[in-house]
């Protein structure tokens, strides 16, 4: 399979040469235009609309939701963050090997002392499968993403993006604790787990199988599509403008190559499932992280005394706004929220698939150890480059004038020295001010950044599609060539329909997901009683 794999990927390379000379990037955008017109009007559909800023429903849901979960189950990102850190620490990994003897185990129709030893069950540690799940969400849009925020909404949209990721941690939590409870586990071992399978297997529980059914098939469709978007071409098209910028590449036929480059390394993990994934992930992600997070902290370490304006800008411009034409409060919320839900995925229940390979016998474990990604990925790691971004538009003085304007032409590129950046872009201008040779730090930087977020999402389209389309070898095959396949496309296209499709693939997720999540919590209460439960006899 793998030699076929990579052969596959050499023949496209003269094919997808050849299209970028005759300008496949304006052949793609005018493809995916109308495909993400749709879907973002659908999706995006705003319950209140003027002439300013929009609200769009999915957002609603989302945020709306996460307050729900957070009240409910009172604060989990607050009060069990620590039991939360002691997990991936292994303190309680005796839990998965031993009963206390006196737990409650009689859960979705099992009775007691006839219930297997689910901790036998699952693939991967609680670790790895906190680093594949970070893995897909700390990626370009932790880089790019970020600065896009800042670049339409200002300074206040990072407010609101650490907001949103605070009430996230709730939600996920709540996600990644059904998809373990709800997983399949193949005759070889193999886990099947996710949203199409709690949304299927519990709404059935309850009842109400036939929507059960169809919601899941919904899921599979959009985490799929999101696969090849957000989790796939976004972010090899990130990766390639930094390699061409850095490479002093302008010939369209290099992003195609690139991106060929990129989709062999990509296909060469992502043959070996979520083994492979991990063991990657798992040393990838850390290192990564915190290369990225010394590189800011040297930053904002050398600019101290700003650091306090920084944060006062992001506070004043949060509640009072003066970024051009982002609607005011309203508008500066949404672009906060939009951009967190979109780089930590709270709420589109994609995470929970990595989860769910997870060897426990407690589902609540593994969500505890869930409600960290949002932290990591939104609150510490988003912030700080939000910092950086700010810093740098000081331009060495907090009373001075902005290197750029927050707001630009609402496209979310600004002009720097007379240049149009995006993205990526204005993270990487900010970062060279300051750091010797930081075109070649951040370029590494997005590029792992990508590639760990390419090899987690591939795993989650690829259960997705095994969900739709049995679990065959020819089935896979086919998922992972079309995956590799938009590797290419996006490092072909251009940011903002790469990106718009993207958008629509992730939130569309949100639906059906929520249809699991709001019919199911009930289920999640009684497996996070049985955990904290059995912690407490382990003290007694």
């Amino acid at each position: 399979m793998k030699k076929k794999l990579l052969a596959s990927l050499l023949l496209m390379m003269p094919m997808f040469t050849f299209a970028q000379e005759k300008g496949l990037d304006q052949k793609i955008d005018e493809a995916f235009k109308p495909i993400s017109d749709f879907f973002s009007s659908v999706i995006f559909f705003p319950i209140y609309k003027s002439e300013s800023i929009e609200i769009p429903f999915v957002l609603l849901l989302l945020v709306a939701s996460a307050a729900f979960f957070t009240i409910y189950f009172k604060f989990p990102n607050i009060f069990h963050f620590k039991t939360a850190i002691n997990v991936v620490r292994g303190k309680y990994d005796e839990l998965d090997h031993h009963s206390s003897g006196n737990e409650d185990l009689s859960v979705g129709g099992d009775v007691k002392g006839t219930i297997k030893d689910e901790s036998e069950e699952g693939e991967v540690t609680h670790f790895q499968a906190l680093a594949t799940a970070v893995s897909g969400t700390v990626g370009n849009g932790n880089i790019a993403g970020v600065a896009l925020a800042i670049a339409l909404g200002g300074p206040g949209a990072t407010f609101w993006m650490v907001i949103c990721g605070l009430l996230g941690m709730s939600t996920k939590f709540v996600e990644c604790t059904l998809g373990v409870q709800y997983r399949d586990v193949g005759e070889d071992g193999t886990v099947y787990g996710g949203p199409m399978y709690y949304i299927s297997k519990g709404l059935k529980e309850r009842g109400f199988e036939m929507l059960g059914k169809i919601a899941a098939v919904f899921f599979a469709i959009f985490c799929i599509g999101g696969s090849f978007g957000g989790g796939n071409a976004a972010q090899s098209n990130q990766a390639t403008v930094v390699l061409k910028e850095l490479l002093g590449l302008e010939s369209t036929a290099a992003g195609a190559i690139i991106g060929v480059v990129l989709a062999v390394l990509v296909g060469i993990i992502i043959i070996g499932g979520i083994k492979r994934i991990a063991s990657v992930t798992e040393k990838v992600v850390p290192f990564m992280a915190l290369l990225y997070l010394l590189a800011c902290i040297y930053i904002l370490g050398s600019n101290f005394s700003l650091i306090d304006d920084a944060f006062a800008l992001i506070f004043k411009e949060a509640f009072n706004p003066t970024a051009i034409g982002v609607g005011g409060f309203i508008g500066v919320l949404l672009v906060g929220f939009k951009r967190a839900a979109f780089s930590n995925e709270a709420g589109a229940g994609s995470a929970s698939i990595a989860h769910s390979a997870v060897k426990t016998k407690y589902s609540a474990s593994e969500g505890l150890v869930a409600l960290l990604e949002p932290f990591i990925d939104t609150v510490v790691i988003c912030t700080m480059t939000a910092l950086v971004i700010i810093i740098f538009n000081f331009g060495g003085d907090a009373s001075g004038a902005n290197v750029f304007q927050y707001g630009g032409d609402g496209s979310g590129a600004v002009l720097i020295d007379g240049v149009a950046y995006e993205g990526a872009g204005i993270t990487s201008k900010a970062f060279a001010k300051y750091i010797p040779f930081s075109n070649v730090f951040l370029t590494i930087a997005v590029v792992l950044f990508a590639v760990s977020t390419m090899i987690s999402w591939s795993y989650y389209g690829l259960q997705s599609w095994k969900f739709l389309f049995g679990r065959g070898k020819k089935a896979d095959m086919a998922y992972k060539l079309l995956f590799l396949l938009f590797v290419i496309i996006g490092a072909a296209a251009s940011m903002k329909s790469i990106w718009d499709f993207s958008d629509a693939m992730i939130f569309a997720m949100v639906f059906p997901n929520m249809i699991g999540l709001y019919f199911l919590f009930p289920v999640v209460k009684k497996q996070l009683k049985r955990y904290t439960d059995a912690i407490k006899s382990t003290k007694a």
